[in-house]
């Protein structure tokens, strides 16, 4: 129409973000998942994004970069020092070493330790070792909750076992699986061993397979990090903790978006609670000398969260309810109404996290007949209520 104009629409420059994040495991792809699902309703980035595995050094351009942010899992105090000396904002992935003194987020590797400790206690053992990295931060934490966890049950660890990630003078792999051998025939059997991760996972089960032991009844094996693909190569596969990477993603990208924007982040340290277990063969088993506290526990983690109480645990097992709380106190220092509870709490906590379920709904899925009864629990478990703990552990 004569005279009339059409508004230009205004195009705004892109943010320039670098990941230099692995592509190579489960648990870098996860964090990649979470980065993308925050850029598809934040359309404003132009990403940078190189193949590498974990090992790989820090790309030599970014020393150099005039972009407007970066998100690393390979920060070295020489990249940490470059990006300080250009000012452009980097949200911190990197959990192998020290807090370099950015913004970071990180899986709560302490929740990851105690969560292990917790699931190979329910299943019966008395005997505990930890096989983790040398020099890997994340590794050593996860080690000093699984260690504390297992003490605190009135339990110790037997052992731990631990050489370099990436090391080229370790040997071949066949000299290394021998050493790993002989530390595990050297334990007291039966014994439940967490795994650092999933890789440490599957080869203390193929040293399992070379000494002659047999997972679970012999030597119980819990991963983390939830690569399914390489749980389920183990014979027999490998239960594993799950991590929420993907929340670490998210969070991470939320946060530098927040800093690009020249504002300071709302919380410079981030820690994200695992989802939960995904539970395989290899810690399917009750290694409990007493029959009673194995058959016990056994129907507890079958049936929490149908609604049981501790007169039908006792019915079950066959013995008087005194019997069964001195039992199991002796056994975990904890009573059966606590076995119980943790179950449902766990469940909850699970679905919490994965589902969009009312919180109404959840209770009843868990066991709990009257649901503001959930809420009275986590006020007293955690310290927050349901809704509280959705809101925090997800976006």
């Amino acid at each position: 129409m004569a005279g009339s104009s059409i508004p230009k629409k205004k195009w705004t420059v892109k943010l320039r973000v670098a990941l230099v994040i692995e592509t190579s495991s489960s648990y870098g792809r996860g964090l990649l998942k979470g980065i993308v699902r925050y850029r598809q309703t934040n359309h404003d980035w132009s990403v940078f994004l190189e193949q590498r595995d974990l090992s790989a050094t820090f790309p030599a351009w970014l020393t150099s970069w005039k972009g407007d942010g970066i998100i690393s899992r390979a920060t070295t105090h020489a990249l940490a020092e470059a990006v300080a000396s250009t000012r452009v904002p980097l949200v911190e992935l990197t959990d192998r070493s020290q807090d370099f003194g950015f913004t970071y987020v990180w899986s709560n590797d302490a929740s990851i330790g105690k969560l292990g400790a917790e699931h190979l206690i329910d299943r019966g053992f008395n005997h505990f070792a930890f096989c983790g990295f040398e020099n890997e931060a994340w590794s050593q934490r996860r080690e000093v909750a699984f260690r504390e966890t297992i003490q605190n049950a009135s339990h110790e660890l037997s052992d731990s076992y631990r050489t370099v990630l990436f090391d080229k003078n370790a040997g071949d792999w066949e000299k290394q699986q021998a050493q790993l051998v002989s530390w595990l025939l050297a334990l007291p059997k039966p014994v439940a061993i967490m795994a650092c991760n999933d890789v440490r996972g599957q080869q203390v089960i193929d040293a399992c397979s070379r000494a002659h032991l047999i997972v679970p009844e012999q030597v119980a094996v819990l991963g983390v990090d939830d690569d399914t693909l390489l749980c389920e190569i183990c014979d027999p596969p490998l239960s594993s903790i799950v991590p929420n990477a993907e929340l670490v993603g998210f969070r991470g990208a939320e946060l530098l978006a927040q800093e690009m924007a020249g504002e300071r982040a709302t919380q410079r340290q981030n820690l994200i609670d695992p989802i939960g277990i995904t539970h395989r063969m290899s810690t399917n088993t009750y290694a409990v000398e007493d029959a009673d506290v194995g058959k016990a526990l056994s129907f507890i983690r079958d049936r929490a969260c149908s609604g049981i109480g501790v007169d039908d645990v006792a019915r079950f097992v066959g013995v008087s309810r005194s019997t069964l709380e001195r039992k199991l106190r002796r056994y975990s220092n904890r009573s059966p109404q606590a076995h119980i509870r943790r179950i449902q709490v766990g469940h909850a906590q699970e679905l919490l996290l994965t589902t969009e379920l009312p919180i109404d709904h959840i209770a009843t899925v868990c066991g709990y007949e009257h649901p503001e009864y959930l809420h009275v629990v986590f006020r007293r478990e955690l310290n927050m209520t349901p809704g509280e703990y959705r809101r925090v552990n997800q976006r």
